[in-house]
């Protein structure tokens, strides 16, 4: 079975539908999936639920589906840094379930391993619990979240065999294979592909039976969020 599309556009045109549910690979900048998230933007799909730890920022990563409005709903940990998130949240253009970033990252492992549903303490006392089953544990309340289990995941790698077996470079690893094996369908963008069996299986950081689409992205801009330097010292 041959994995790999010729472009991410190929990879998305015939699964991508209006009110999807979406899983969305990275951190801030680090470990997006940049091709991708372009192509879903020229797609013009709508009205899409978005699971991301955040939302890019403005004119970049998902900031750009955002720009589009595209995005009815983002559930995410992280809102800062986006001007046109906060534009829309706080004129009711655009729903919101704020989650707390352990629990969100919980929740996609939840749904990749088949677990409906696990109890956890965070969020209890607050709003966060709103709503949501309580239950006493060891004489503790635990407060219960629901596994995410997104349509389509779009995640970001470094390396993939043909077999789709993927390698994340360091950091950039971060919420990808949580969300890749939470999806029903998983497009992955990766910088380098190698013939199956050429990644060393202990080096192997998400097995293939995860991935169904593979796009070829070997210069993708790796824009930073935040650049932070100090001046040097003459």
């Amino acid at each position: 079975m041959n994995k790999v599309f010729a472009s991410a556009a190929e990879a998305l045109k015939d699964v991508v539908k209006d009110g999807q549910l979406m899983a969305v690979g990275g951190f801030g900048l680090c470990g997006i999936p940049e091709a991708l998230i372009a192509a879903l933007r020229d797609s013009g799909v709508k009205d899409l639920t978005v699971i991301s730890n955040n939302a890019g920022v403005d004119g970049f990563g998902l900031g750009q589906l955002l720009e589009t409005r595209q995005i009815k709903k983002m559930i995410s940990s992280y809102v800062g840094e986006n001007k046109e998130f906060e534009r829309q949240y706080l004129a009711g253009e655009l729903e919101l379930e704020f989650t707390p970033q352990g629990t969100l990252a919980e929740k996609l492992r939840a749904g990749g391993a088949g677990i409906p549903a696990f109890f956890t303490k965070t969020g209890v006392g607050t709003i966060v619990a709103d709503g949501k089953e309580l239950r006493d544990f060891d004489g503790e309340t635990y407060v219960m979240e629901h596994a995410l289990v997104p349509d389509i995941a779009l995640v970001k790698a470094d390396i993939a065999d043909r077999s789709g077996n993927l390698r994340f470079n360091l950091t950039a690893r971060n919420f990808n294979p949580a969300a890749a094996m939470a999806g029903k369908l998983c497009i992955v963008e990766v910088e380098r592909i190698v013939a199956t069996g050429e990644i060393a299986p202990d080096d192997v950081h998400l097995p293939g039976i995860y991935v169904h689409r593979i796009v070829h992205n070997p210069t993708p801009e790796k824009r930073i969020e935040k650049r932070t330097t100090r001046a040097r010292k003459v």
